[in-house]
């Protein structure tokens, strides 16, 4: 377990999911990073565990630990690192550190276990061949419309988290960007006494009362019967900005109605701008 950082999955709910190989890993660190040391130490003291050390490791203080902690893996010692909940380094801490450990040439090594994203995507019952984690989306402004866009007219699954009290607000976007139609899959509480999972679509689904962290995967969209032809996406922009539209807003308006990729939209309007005669609005 020497000379190593170890991201360890931990449980997102049923405590007995964590695996022994989990366990032994973080009896055997020489720091386990945490991002809540009083969360991790109940665990930890479920598990009947002790670490040598805990650290703080979250949004704020993460980028303060690489020096710490590349000092320790080079030396030969061994740093975990656990989020509250699931795997580390996704939707959580950890990349920044393993993004350092890997450019310094130094192993990294991860011990699976529970996932929320995982656990939502398989049993949603749409389709795993294909998807794509989008994670949070942006709170607000255009980084929201644009990414609400790109998962409108992704031709794969896509599962999103959210938080109880935004999860209203985000349904109710993506209802405006897919359309009622939309297949979806809403999971809660996920590996506990009250987990739950709806499906139905954007249009038909209730979810109650909020309660707990939520998991949405949404279906991909629907395939056109024939393809969408450069010259339908460059009319419907031209239309666009002709009522007045930016470019960036005349591409997230086309990709959204046509349901192809903003950024196959905007190159577009992009080239538009540069060709005699044409007056393709400004990008602002």
């Amino acid at each position: 377990m020497s000379g190593a950082l170890h991201l360890i999955s931990t449980p997102i709910g049923n405590l007995s999911d964590i695996s022994p190989r989990a366990i032994e890993a973080i009896a055997a660190a020489d720091l386990v990073c945490c991002e809540d040391t009083r969360r991790t130490g109940r665990l930890l003291q479920h598990l009947g565990v002790s670490a040598r050390r805990l650290a703080v490791c979250n949004e704020h203080t993460e980028f303060d630990l690489i020096g710490e902690v590349i000092d320790l893996v080079a030396s030969g010692a061994s740093v975990a690192v656990v989020s509250d909940a699931g795997t580390p380094a996704l939707s959580d801490p950890g990349s920044r550190l393993v993004a350092a450990a890997a450019a310094a040439g130094l192993r990294v090594e991860a011990v699976p276990g529970p996932s929320a994203l995982l656990a939502a995507l398989v049993v949603s019952g749409l389709d795993t061949s294909r998807f794509s984690f989008e994670g949070f989306l942006p709170r607000s402004g255009r980084d929201r419309a644009e990414r609400l866009t790109d998962v409108a007219s992704s031709d794969a699954t896509v599962v999103l988290y959210e938080a109880p009290h935004r999860l209203e607000r985000t349904l109710v976007d993506l209802r405006e960007v897919c359309g009622d139609d939309r297949p979806v899959a809403i999971s809660r509480e996920l590996t506990k006494i009250h987990e739950e999972t709806i499906r139905g679509t954007l249009g038909e689904i209730e979810v109650g009362a909020p309660r707990g962290e939520y998991v949405i995967v949404l279906g991909a969209r629907p395939t056109p019967d024939t393809p969408v032809d450069e010259s339908t996406i460059r009319r419907m922009l031209e239309g666009e900005l002709a009522a007045g539209a930016s470019r960036r807003d005349a591409a997230s308006a086309v990709a959204r109605r046509l349901g192809v990729p903003r950024r196959t939209a905007y190159d577009l309007v992009i080239a538009m701008a540069k060709e005699p005669d044409t007056d393709p609005g400004t990008d602002r």
